[in-house]
């Protein structure tokens, strides 16, 4: 157990530093080439092929974790995002948007694999018989990664003024560079490696809870990211006025947040380990926060007040459907296929969050942050409809 706890804290360490990294050149994007004169659509374009990318990895990466070992598929990530942070240092006049598009690739590459990895090294860690220690353990993870990532946002926007662009991608490849090498020397070669091999047709699940699981949370991450991968910050820095550094400072502010809340879910969720049950319950409630907001703001009501205090509570709901989700895809896999299934979900949450950002630029180019709110409340809808077949615990799967 004790050997089980520091590996666990080992991934967790490296999960972190890279979380800080991927919130840091998201900001970066979406704040400086604002700046060059793109559109709002143009600036979702940019993370088309990194949301792309995530899709393709999460379903190649939980095979690959499966044959190679997952430590290996999480170096493997963060080398790939030092390569992205370093292609970004070009200057100006070669940041075309295909070029941007496709260092943006390798970061979604990078990302998910290291995602896809930490995520189901939990599993492996845990004890089989103990599904409350595997949700907060999970908890704590998802958690935490969140809460950094939005500590990321600010660290770029912050390292934006305070070294320009290209100083703070120069900033950040070093720091993840040094814990590449650390994490490499401490942790074991054989972390979540199949007994035996994995074969690729085997990266779709058999399983119907996890398929329905798989699809409620690709409806979960578009409702999400429709409204704040672009249409939020731009709204706030165009509509609102607020400067960089405040943008990234309330963004990051919400994702902290949103991550201990995450953190926290296994005590504000009553109950024991959750099921089905819980993350229909959850779904429900969600869906009615960016419908309300949007109310909000067409009745005319100030529109900071009703950003700053829909967000909040948004976020608390957003985080405890997020940590069931996190909690049921690994209470619904077994030890030794766990890197495809979890592979597999991550898949399907890509394509979420590739939809969502996509729509955040479209649609708030045609009909406003009102518009991408009505859409978010759509897609929880639809996530609430996809949960209400799944079992009420793991114990139930047949």
């Amino acid at each position: 157990m004790q050997a089980a706890l520091r590996n666990y804290l080992v991934v967790t360490g490296g999960y972190w530093a890279f979380t800080i990294t991927d919130g840091a050149i998201r900001m970066l994007v979406v704040l400086y080439f604002s700046t060059l004169g793109y559109t709002p659509f143009e600036v979702a374009s940019l993370f088309l092929l990194y949301e792309l990318a995530g899709v393709v990895t999460n379903a190649v990466g939980g095979w690959l974790g499966g044959r190679i070992g997952l430590n290996k598929t999480m170096h493997i990530g963060m080398a790939l995002q030092i390569c992205a942070l370093a292609m970004l240092t070009v200057p100006d006049a070669w940041l075309s948007v295909v070029y941007v598009m496709i260092a943006q690739a390798v970061s979604g590459v990078a990302k998910d694999l290291n995602k896809m990895s930490a995520k189901a090294s939990v599993k492996t860690f845990a004890s089989d018989d103990n599904d409350s220690q595997l949700f907060k353990w999970v908890a704590v993870l998802t958690g935490s990664k969140n809460a950094l990532k939005g500590a990321g946002f600010f660290v770029g926007a912050l390292l934006l003024e305070l070294a320009g662009f290209r100083g703070a991608l120069a900033t950040l490849a070093g720091a993840l560079l040094l814990v590449l090498l650390i994490t490499m020397a401490l942790l074991p070669s054989a972390v979540g490696k199949m007994k035996t091999k994995a074969k690729f047709t085997q990266i779709f699940s058999n399983i119907a809870a996890i398929n329905r699981l798989a699809a409620a949370r690709f409806f979960l991450f578009g409702s999400r990211d429709v409204w704040f991968v672009v249409a939020l910050p731009v709204f706030l820095y165009d509509v609102l006025g607020w400067g960089f550094a405040e943008v990234g400072a309330f963004m990051a502010l919400w994702v902290i947040g949103y991550g201990m809340v995450q953190a926290a879910a296994p005590r504000l969720i009553h109950g024991g380990a959750p099921g089905g049950g819980t993350a229909l319950l959850w779904a429900v409630v969600l869906a009615l926060f960016p419908a309300g907001i949007a109310l909000a703001l067409q009745a005319g009501l100030p529109a900071g007040d009703v950003i700053v205090m829909g967000l909040i509570l948004f976020g608390i709901v957003f985080a405890l459907n997020s940590a069931v989700h996190s909690y049921l895809i690994l209470a619904y896999s077994d030890r030794d296929k766990v890197a495809m299934n979890v592979g597999f979900y991550y898949m399907a949450n890509a394509g979420g969050r590739l939809i969502g950002t996509l729509l955040s630029g479209g649609v708030y180019q045609l009909y406003g942050l009102e518009g991408c709110l009505w859409t978010s409340s759509l897609f929880v809808a639809a996530a609430a409809l996809l949960s209400i077949g799944l079992p009420r615990s793991p114990r139930l799967l047949p």
